[in-house]
C-alpha cells in the first residue's frame, strides 16, 4: 500500500471520528440577550413510579447541562424538565418540591437551589432544551463544573425533590448516550 493511500485512509478515519462526535454538543446564541449557551444533545432521564394515583402513572425528570457565556463570563446550570403522565395535574403541583433538589451521585449529595422557572434565570429569552411534553415545567439550577464532573463520573445517580412531599427519582436505564453527551459537554466547556 502506498504512503498516499495510508495518509488518505488516516484522513478519512479522522473525518469519521469527528463526524461521530459532531452533533453531541451544541451552541446557541440567544437572539435578544446575545449570550452563547452550550448544551448537550441528550439529556438524562429519571423517573418515579406513582402507581398509587393510577395504574401507569409516572413522574419524569429530564436533566441537561448548560454553559452560559456572557461575554467571557461563564456560568453553569442544570436544566430539569419536570413532567408526569397524569393529565389532570396542574403546573403548581408539578413544581412542588423543586425549589431545591438534592442530586445523589454515587451517594454523594449535591444540594441545588432553584435559579428560576424560565430561560430568564440563565439570561436567555428562549429555551435551549425542548420540553419533553407541552405540560412540562422548566427549572434551572446553578452548578459548578465540579458538580457536573461528579455527575458525569457517577454510576448511580438519583434526584430527590424537597419539601414535605419529598420524592425520589432513579435513572431510567444506564443512560449511555446521555452520559457520553455530558462527558463531551465537559470536554468542550471553557473550564
Amino acid at each position: 500500500m502506498s504512503i498516499h493511500r495510508i495518509v488518505a485512509a488516516i484522513f478519512l478515519l479522522s473525518l469519521a471520528a469527528c463526524a461521530n462526535q459532531q452533533g453531541v454538543v451544541f451552541k446557541k446564541l440567544d437572539p435578544s440577550t446575545a449570550v452563547t449557551i452550550t448544551y448537550s444533545k441528550t439529556p438524562m432521564v429519571f423517573y418515579r413510579d406513582d402507581s398509587g394515583k393510577a395504574a401507569f402513572a409516572r413522574n419524569y425528570l429530564h436533566l441537561g447541562p448548560l454553559e452560559v457565556n456572557r461575554m467571557g463570563s461563564f456560568h453553569y446550570y442544570l436544566w430539569l424538565g419536570i413532567w408526569n403522565t397524569m393529565q389532570d395535574v396542574e403546573m403548581g403541583e408539578t413544581r412542588d418540591g423543586f425549589e431545591s433538589v438534592v442530586i445523589y451521585a454515587d451517594g454523594e449529595p449535591l444540594a441545588l437551589e432553584l435559579s428560576g422557572w424560565s430561560p430568564a434565570a440563565i439570561g436567555a429569552t428562549v429555551p435551549v432544551y425542548v420540553r419533553p411534553v407541552a405540560s412540562a415545567a422548566d427549572a434551572y439550577y446553578e452548578v459548578t463544573v465540579d458538580h457536573l464532573r461528579v455527575i458525569a463520573e457517577s454510576q448511580d445517580i438519583r434526584i430527590q425533590s424537597t419539601g414535605p412531599d419529598s420524592r425520589n427519582y432513579g435513572m431510567w436505564d444506564q443512560q449511555k448516550d446521555a452520559k457520553n453527551s455530558l462527558s463531551e459537554f465537559l470536554r468542550m466547556s471553557a473550564y
